[in-house]
């Protein structure tokens, strides 16, 4: 009798927690939308969940599979998932009818983690005022008083390559162009000189690697954060900041109040978080605290010299398996060095057609991120189509797929800037390249993000030939673990002095 009461309480137990893990698999053919059938537990994302396949190639066999399908539901366990790939559809979301889903989604932890209140996360609320007062620091007339510092450190990487190239030996691109736009970015938002590249030991750039390679502690409250929000939100109360936290905390308070003490303005990104501080009672309810301000300046630091870096990179290894690519985009900035004396601008930079060519082919073969999120902030019906989502619904954009769809840009694997030649992008939808977002809500830091790239690129490319090495790894192996697509293995490229006479 005993053990009949024993496997009817296991049976009983299993029912329940299948049920719960199942309740929720009706939902999308409820609303009429088609998708894989899902596993109890897993949702769709076993083999992912398990480490079989990354997020990527998911996303794309996906893609593939429901090739015809504008949308697809998913489930990430028994949470439904919305993947959107049809174009209007995006632009709708985007853009048309922002205001539905202007909420990405993420969840901000003010105690447990301070710094996580940062445009890229923010509600609705708080991000539009704080974006609102930011955008000034990323206009056109802004960016042409950067640029002779931007171009001080593309000086400062060439310098820098001299020594090393002098080695003769494959040299890391990933890390190296890392240290450079580290050094951009504490020079023009900052106004610090970072030293990345003269000092090998440089705390800037060591923080920066944390961020993206963090301790075995960090990856705890991490995973604490994904499984148990609620429990992450009480421990905040009790766990010590981080040392980036704290590092960030200090430089920027610090920063701000020297300035105020001082008297010292440079119209830079600091200032721009000092008004913020300063005229917050006049941007209603929203509560200005130092975390919220520094949060800012860190994910600034942070996404602007991670992406700059990881893009650069991938453009010399891109140029080194690609000669005739990197011969023309040479010829191109030699004959705007003669036309002008060497003495390059801004307006000058915009206007080589062949380095954006390169530059967009890069971002649409190695985006930045996978997908881009959204959340519904009322119910919602898809123009053309009989499906309506409710309040709430998370929303994927799978940016990498629709990238590297085949119908759109064929031989998607294949590196060909003439992708963005003038006739075959008016010919292709607007929203089939999405590597800096679209609408209200695309990346804040875009332009500043291209010229520190280009120029940096521009310097390089004049003084250096790029090829392929022993340990040059062909095929690219992406690294999907971090949130920023990262080569995994890093880039080894061989670098060759031009002598010019």
């Amino acid at each position: 009798m005993e053990i009949l009461e024993i496997l009817c309480g296991i049976f009983a137990v299993i029912f329940v927690l299948y049920q719960f893990f199942t309740s929720t698999f009706y939902f999308w053919k409820s609303c009429g939308i088609r998708g894989p059938r899902p596993i109890p537990g897993f949702g769709n994302l076993k083999d992912v969940l398990l480490g079989r396949i990354t997020l990527g190639s998911y996303l794309m066999k996906l893609c593939n599979d429901y090739k015809n399908e504008p949308l697809i539901g998913i489930f990430a366990m028994r949470t439904p998932i919305l993947v959107v790939k049809d174009p209007d559809l995006i632009k709708d979301i985007f853009i048309k009818d922002f205001s539905t889903f202007a909420d990405r989604g993420f969840t901000t932890h003010e105690k447990a983690e301070p710094l996580s209140q940062h445009l890229f996360n923010l509600e609705p609320k708080r991000w539009r005022p704080v974006r609102a007062k930011l955008s000034p620091i990323f206009t056109s007339h802004k960016l042409k008083e950067m640029f002779s510092l931007i171009s001080e450190c593309s000086n400062h990487l060439v310098e820098y390559v001299e020594k090393i190239v002098n080695k003769d030996e494959p040299i890391e691109c990933f890390e190296l162009m890392a240290k450079y736009t580290t050094d951009v970015i504490g020079s023009c938002a900052f106004g610090i000189e970072m030293n990345a590249l003269s000092n090998e030991n440089s705390e800037f750039r060591r923080i920066g690697r944390d961020v993206f390679h963090p301790s075995w502690s960090d990856l705890l409250r991490n995973k604490i954060k994904i499984f148990s929000p609620w429990l992450y939100d009480i421990l905040g109360h009790i766990l010590p900041d981080t040392e980036i936290t704290n590092f960030f905390m200090r430089l920027v308070i610090d920063s701000m109040d020297y300035r105020e003490e001082n008297n010292i303005i440079r119209h830079d990104f600091i200032d721009m978080l000092r008004d913020l501080k300063k005229y917050s009672d006049k941007m209603g309810d929203i509560d200005f605290t130092d975390s919220l301000i520094v949060s800012q300046a860190f994910v600034f630091f942070v996404a602007g010299y991670e992406t700059s870096s990881t893009t650069m990179a991938n453009t010399l290894y891109e140029l080194a398996l690609n000669q005739k690519i990197q011969d023309r985009l040479r010829e191109e900035i030699d004959e705007e060095y003669t036309k002008h004396d060497g003495n390059l601008t801004y307006d000058i930079i915009k206007k080589m057609n062949y380095l954006d060519k390169v530059f967009k082919e890069i971002l649409r073969k190695h985006p930045p991120l996978l997908f881009l999120m959204r959340k519904s902030m009322s119910s919602y019906t898809f123009n053309g189509i009989k499906a309506t989502i409710p309040k709430g619904q998370k929303v994927w954009i799978p940016i990498f797929a629709l990238q590297h769809d085949p119908r759109v840009y064929p031989e998607p694997d294949i590196f060909n800037p003439e992708r963005f030649n003038e006739e075959a992008v008016q010919n292709r939808h607007p929203m089939s390249f999405l590597s800096f977002g679209d609408g209200p809500r695309n990346c804040i830091g875009a332009r500043f993000a291209v010229y520190q790239v280009k120029l940096g690129l521009i310097k390089m490319l004049r003084n250096y030939k790029v090829e392929p090495c022993e340990k040059t790894e062909i095929p690219y192996v992406r690294n999907e673990e971090t949130f920023i697509l990262t080569p995994k293995n890093g880039i080894h490229l061989r670098i060759i002095k031009i002598n010019r006479t």
